[in-house]
C-alpha cells in the first residue's frame, strides 16, 4: 500500500502530486531569474526534466550532474561526471543549484556539509530538498518508522524482505552498506547546513514529509 502512493512513476499517486506541488513552487522561484539561466541538477535525471513544468519559451541550460554520464537528446540538457562534494566550477558559476532527495545519500555529516558547501559556493542560487528523518514513513525502505529501528532489526529485514524501492539483501554485510548509505536528516541539520537559508516543509497528512532549503532568491 505504501510503495503505490509513494510511487512517483505513476502519475495518479500522491508521491507525483507531491513533486508537482514542489516543481511548481521552483518554477515560482525561476521566474523571477531573468534569462538566459544556468541550472546544475546535482544528482538529477533526465526523466525527471521531461516532466518539470517549465515554461517551453525560457531559456534555460541544465547540467546534470552525476557519478555516471548521462546520455541526454536535449540540447539543452548536458551532463557533468563529479562528485556533489567537489563540484568543478568557479564560485557562482550556475544561476542556480537544485538538487531533489540526494544529500541524504552522500555519506555521514561531513561529506552532507561538503556537499551543502559546494552548493552554496557555485550557485548563485540554490533549491535543495531532502526527506524528514522524523516522518513516520521512511521513503526509501517505505516502512513504518524503519530509520528508528536498531540497526540488527534494520539488517534482519533487509535480508529476508524487499522495502520499498530496495530489494531483499544478499547478505547482511551487503543490507548494512545500504542502510548506511542513507543519512536522513531533521529541520536543525537542515538549518545548519544552509545557515541563512529559507526553510519550506513539504506537509502531508499534517506531518512533516521533507524539507526544502532555498537561497539567493
Amino acid at each position: 500500500m505504501f510503495t503505490g502512493l509513494a510511487d512517483n512513476t505513476n502519475p495518479r499517486s500522491l508521491a507525483s502530486r507531491l513533486r508537482r506541488r514542489r516543481l511548481a513552487f521552483f518554477s515560482s522561484l525561476l521566474a523571477r531569474v531573468p534569462d538566459p539561466v544556468t541550472i546544475l541538477d546535482v544528482g538529477g535525471s533526465l526523466p525527471f526534466w521531461k516532466h518539470a513544468p517549465l515554461p517551453a519559451e525560457r531559456q534555460i541550460r541544465i547540467t546534470l550532474l552525476n557519478l555516471s554520464a548521462v546520455t541526454a537528446s536535449d540540447p539543452s540538457i548536458h551532463s557533468l561526471v563529479a562528485d556533489a562534494c567537489q563540484i568543478p566550477a568557479h564560485a557562482g558559476a550556475f544561476d542556480v543549484v537544485f538538487s531533489n532527495s540526494v544529500i541524504e545519500h552522500v555519506g555521514g555529516p561531513r561529506e552532507q556539509r561538503r556537499m551543502a558547501d559546494e552548493v552554496r559556493r557555485v550557485g548563485k542560487r540554490y533549491f535543495v530538498q531532502t526527506p524528514n528523518r522524523y516522518f513516520p514513513i521512511e521513503p526509501h525502505f517505505v516502512f513504518p518508522l524503519y530509520q528508528f529501528l536498531p540497526n540488527a532489526i534494520q539488517v534482519w529485514l533487509l535480508r529476508n524482505f524487499d522495502l520499498g524501492w530496495i530489494k531483499r539483501a544478499r547478505s547482511a554485510r551487503q543490507a548494512g552498506e545500504i542502510i548506511s548509505g542513507i543519512r536522513l536528516l531533521h529541520r536543525a541539520q537542515i538549518r545548519d547546513l544552509f545557515p541563512g537559508a529559507d526553510i519550506f516543509e513539504e506537509k502531508l497528512l499534517g506531518f512533516t514529509k521533507s524539507f526544502i532549503a532555498y537561497g539567493g532568491w
